[in-house]
């Protein structure tokens, strides 16, 4: 089956007008997604009904049309003798005015189809919406960007980048699927529309090769063509300064659409700019600058090192230790701590929390989870530099909340309760999930931090609750390290100094979850309460 070329856009106004406006946050949580996956296996059910009363309706087709050729293959052979039977010449012409009325003008079919599509309509509020077709693209984007992987890996299920001119292997997943040439349309639209050529070139070039590639025939469930695909590519290459490949493929349009008066036009207008301009020299698709991300590249690096810097544990004065903070109840049962830096002072705690404390506290948090906000002015609003869920747990709303409050307590020696230290929150990372370098604690005054009046975030303690297979480490920027998810561990450090003033040496961001579905768990601690528990210094500098 080939579907009709679709029209063609512009030149120099190819923007697809995005008409869902309903906000869909499937995308932020990888729970959600997993969720989705009995949806669809809702929508198998009602298609499997589709096909049986398809697949009878085309049986009772199929009889009608043996039963007459068999007539005419045996009963009407001769010239005149079976219609000097009345009751043959009775049957045809009762056929032929109604039975054959009956067949082609039958609703069946569009009973079948209104049946489906009344199924699916039952189904649809529980669907991913536009901005979730988005948001996954963007995280697909995401995981290209920060762990420098090729698209043409990641099409064929692989997750590789070149190192010293050669593919290696960043992850080898238990599962994964190839990507189709529409999900890699898809992909490129994306970020065509959002005017990063960068990115949609990639994308549209593996989407090209996949539909021109055997296998690669348009299907009734793609959204995009060949045609598209190439239409798109063509005016991405042109807007990234490579007019000659531009030109190729809008040459390769127009004989797919001969009379396209507005790829003659374009044909025209780059093979002007081609002899008026020098070809460019090297590659000329490089990776867009950033305004607001200024670490990138130490932001990045520490993410592809997954936690990993020996050099940066060689450090004498790190250790490991059984810690009690002599307090009575832990000397029966010490802590393992590890010292991860002195400055900022970062510790880890293994297996701080069981297995089935990690489980009650995100079975509590599952009915909570709402798309996760950042402090924007004295309001808080999301923001595409955080893609998680989050969800605030008291200490009343079960034992396991309180006992996890009273082991921080002990372990750091602060105040925990409310209002010296924030409710639990919970946090579910979604497709590409990250929260980029940021601080814990307020760098405004009218930060909604200080709406519980007990001064700033002293302190942090986070708690992995899930394993992930790759990726979601945690990197401090300016400190040069970073902390790979450990299940059930817990990592503290102080956000101020004992002046009060922010350590900037705190800067730190949750990389993008490559491969797993990560939970995290944080306790912020207030300076408030905490007089006695941590004393401030009587040297102003420190």
């Amino acid at each position: 089956m080939k579907r009709p070329a679709s029209f063609y856009f512009s030149l120099g106004v190819l923007v697809v007008t995005l008409t869902c406006r309903t906000l869909g946050e499937m995308y932020t949580s990888l729970l959600n997604v997993q969720q989705a996956v009995s949806v669809e296996r809702e929508l198998i059910g009602h298609l499997r009904t589709y096909i049986d009363h398809e697949t009878e309706r085309l049986d009772d087709v199929k009889r009608f049309y043996a039963k007459v050729s068999n007539l005419h293959m045996e009963l009407y052979k001769g010239p005149t003798s079976a219609m000097a039977n009345p009751l043959v010449s009775f049957s045809l012409i009762k056929r032929l005015h109604s039975e054959w009325l009956n067949l082609v003008y039958s609703n069946e079919a569009l009973e079948n189809a209104q049946a489906l599509r009344s199924s699916y309509q039952k189904e649809e509020a529980n669907l991913p919406k536009l901005e979730d077709l988005q948001g996954a693209a963007k995280g697909l984007m995401r995981l290209q960007d920060v762990y420098a992987l090729q698209v043409s890996s990641l099409v064929r299920g692989h997750f590789q980048r070149v190192t010293n001119g050669k593919s290696v292997d960043v992850y080898m997943p238990a599962v994964s699927i190839p990507l189709s040439g529409d999900d890699c349309f898809m992909v490129g639209k994306v970020a065509y529309e959002q005017e990063d050529y960068y990115h949609s070139v990639q994308w549209l070039e593996e989407s090209v090769r996949i539909f021109r590639g055997p296998g690669g025939q348009w299907s009734p469930e793609n959204e995009g063509t060949l045609e598209d695909a190439l239409d798109h590519l063509a005016f991405s290459h042109y807007k990234t300064g490579n007019v000659s490949h531009a030109l190729s493929l809008s040459q390769e349009l127009l004989h797919l659409d001969p009379m396209n008066g507005r790829l003659l036009k374009n044909v025209e207008k780059y093979e002007k700019l081609l002899v008026a301009t020098a070809p460019p020299k090297g590659d000329v698709l490089r990776r867009p600058s950033t305004t607001y991300l200024r670490t990138r590249d130490t932001y990045e690096r520490l993410c592809q090192t997954q936690g990993s810097q020996p050099t940066h544990y060689k450090n004498p004065r790190l250790f490991c230790d059984y810690f009690t903070n002599n307090s009575p109840s832990l000397l029966l049962r010490p802590v393992r701590r590890e010292m991860l830096s002195l400055h900022p002072y970062v510790v880890l705690y293994h297996d701080f929390i069981t297995a089935t404390e990690a489980d009650d506290i995100k079975r509590l948090a599952q009915p909570g989870l709402r798309r996760s906000v950042v402090a924007a002015g004295e309001k808080q609003a999301t923001a595409e530099y955080r893609i998680s869920k989050s969800a605030w747990l008291k200490d009343s709303a079960h034992p396991v909340v309180e006992k996890l409050d009273e082991r921080i307590s002990l372990i750091t020696g602060l105040n925990v309760k409310h209002p010296y230290g924030e409710y639990l929150q919970v946090v579910n990372y979604g497709i590409g999930g990250h929260y980029e370098p940021h601080f814990d604690h307020a760098t405004s005054s009218s930060s909604p931090v200080f709406k519980l009046k007990t001064g700033n975030r002293v302190a942090t303690f986070m708690i992995y609750l899930s394993p992930v297979e790759a990726g979601g480490s945690t990197a401090f920027i300016y400190a040069n390290f970073g902390v790979p998810v450990m299940e059930r561990a817990a990592v503290f450090w102080w956000n101020l100094h004992k002046n009060g003033r922010g350590d900037v040496d705190t800067l730190h961001a949750g990389c993008p979850v490559l491969i797993g579905d990560k939970w995290v768990a944080n306790k912020w601690i207030h300076e408030h309460g905490q007089e006695f528990q941590h004393r401030c210094s009587l040297n102003s500098e420190e």
